[in-house]
């Protein structure tokens, strides 16, 4: 299997599937700020090896708070996500504040935690993540948890063409997207694309679009939104756009370029050990951060469990706290992975790119992502001893644990009752993605918790500098 470190930096053979090549093309490779590796990784500096999680002491995973009866901490954080994780390693350095972390979950990292599978394959457990920030702060702060290599994620999609013919093309659209799709375009610069867009477009009726279906015609076209937009929109929100807000379809990108990346954003890595291992070096390395895993808060609380403590730090959703108040709940959408280990694939992958988008009605899921393509996999998977793949079908659902939420006027409106009584819990510390009903994307999230600390420091109170939706909108179901 051709699986060296070159082929990582160039695009599969013609005749092979892999492995993807995590550099895009010049001039959008340099655009990116991140070196081939930087950061640093205080465990492997002290000689930790392993390239998969570290194996939890049974004391952590006991879900027993028994022990701690007596003691005392500065914070009680709710969550060993991004959110709480900054918090506490924060506190700790910079204040010397105590924090013990509880999770209701058996690992540490929420969805960020990534795993090696049987084979030795790094897999994610709860859907790819791709790491970028226009933060120079967050970079700064990421890497020194981590070494971190330069990666371009760029996604593709298998669309019909004019004909009906599937093709594999970039997402989002680019000229060779265009060009892929329907050869009459014969776009050769940014100003064919640019005027292919503008003959393609539907202004709204109204003026201003009133739904989902005539932001996306305003911006697109119908032809990319037939193929691409409309079908793929039902199955992540179980509502096509036109049952949708305006603004979940105004942001769709129309790119005039040959760029094919995903993201735009100056610095864009994978940790070269996972993810796992930014949160074991922010964590499990510090006496003032104590962690206990297999705890649910509420039942811990309801029984008396809970030690003595200062601030709560609160990151699960905010409707679940506030459950006794009577009000409906927030409704989210979720994530469903229909995962497979294929022993034999030809080439050793099961497609041509880490992830391809399945747009079209007649497909059930959403994407698929083959983890085997991602460049900072252990090295026997890198030197090609690993024959087999593992692929992870995405289905969307109301079920399940919640990952967005949905954008409609109702829940915004049901979100600010909740905001209104979190504001009179004093002695409560609501953060991150699904206490503030927000998708944050990874910067985001350790942005907000940054700028909270800022604020414990500036003014003694633990509390964000600004409001979730002033962040910006995350990068949502993709």
């Amino acid at each position: 299997m051709r699986f060296i470190k070159e082929c990582f930096q160039r695009p599969p053979d013609n005749n092979g599937k892999g492995p993807w090549p995590h550099r895009a093309a010049e001039p959008w490779r340099s655009a990116n700020k991140v070196a081939d590796r930087e950061g640093y990784d205080g465990l492997f500096a002290d000689g930790e090896t392993s390239e998969g999680p570290l194996v939890l002491d049974a004391d952590t995973l006991s879900g027993d708070l028994g022990p701690l009866k007596f003691k005392k901490y500065d914070l009680l954080i709710v969550g060993a996500g991004l959110s709480g994780a900054v918090l506490a390693e924060r506190c700790s350095q910079e204040l010397g504040m105590t924090s013990l972390i509880i999770d209701v979950r058996d690992h540490i990292g929420g969805n960020c935690y990534d795993y090696l599978d049987d084979a030795g394959i790094r897999c994610s457990k709860y859907g790819a993540h791709l790491f970028h920030t226009k933060y120079e702060r967050v970079w700064k702060y990421v890497t020194q948890f981590s070494e971190w290599m330069a990666n371009d994620h760029r996604v593709r999609g298998m669309v019909p063409d004019y004909e009906g013919v599937k093709k594999l093309v970039p997402i989002p659209p680019t000229q060779e997207t265009v060009n892929a799709l329907f050869p009459d375009a014969n776009i050769s610069n940014e100003d064919d694309m640019a005027k292919w867009y503008e003959a393609q477009r539907v202004a709204p009726a109204g003026g201003a679009p009133k739904n989902g279906e005539e932001a996306a015609l305003s911006r697109v076209g119908p032809l990319l939104y037939e193929r691409i937009f409309k079908h793929y929109t039902k199955k992540q929100w179980d509502k096509y756009p036109a049952e949708l807000d305006a603004s979940v379809l105004l942001r769709l990108p129309c790119r005039t370029s040959t760029d094919d990346r995903y993201f735009g954003d100056a610095w864009q890595g994978l940790p070269v050990r996972g993810y796992t291992r930014i949160f074991e070096n922010m964590l499990l390395r510090d006496p003032r951060i104590t962690v206990k895993l297999n705890v649910d808060f509420f039942k811990a609380r309801a029984a008396g469990l809970l030690p003595k403590h200062g601030k709560l730090v609160f990151t699960g959703p905010i409707d679940a706290y506030f459950a006794q108040a009577g009000l409906p709940k927030l409704e989210y959408r979720s994530l469903r992975f229909e995962e497979e280990f294929v022993p034999e694939p030809e080439d050793g992958f099961y497609q041509e790119a880490f992830v391809v988008n399945h747009p079209s009605a007649d497909v059930p899921f959403t994407r698929i992502v083959e983890y085997k393509h991602v460049p900072n996999q252990p090295a026997r998977v890198k030197r090609g001893e690993v024959r087999g793949t593992r692929i992870a079908k995405e289905y969307s659902s109301a079920e399940g644990d919640p990952y967005y939420p949905v954008p409609n006027p109702e829940n915004r409106a049901l979100y600010e009752r909740y905001r209104a009584l979190a504001e009179k819990e004093s002695a409560v510390c609501f953060v991150g993605r699904l206490a503030s009903y927000k998708y944050f994307n990874m910067d985001q999230a350790i942005l907000n918790a940054l700028e909270m600390f800022d604020s414990l420091k500036e003014s003694g109170k633990l509390a964000p500098k600004r409001r979730p939706e002033d962040f910006g909108p995350g990068d949502g179901p993709k």
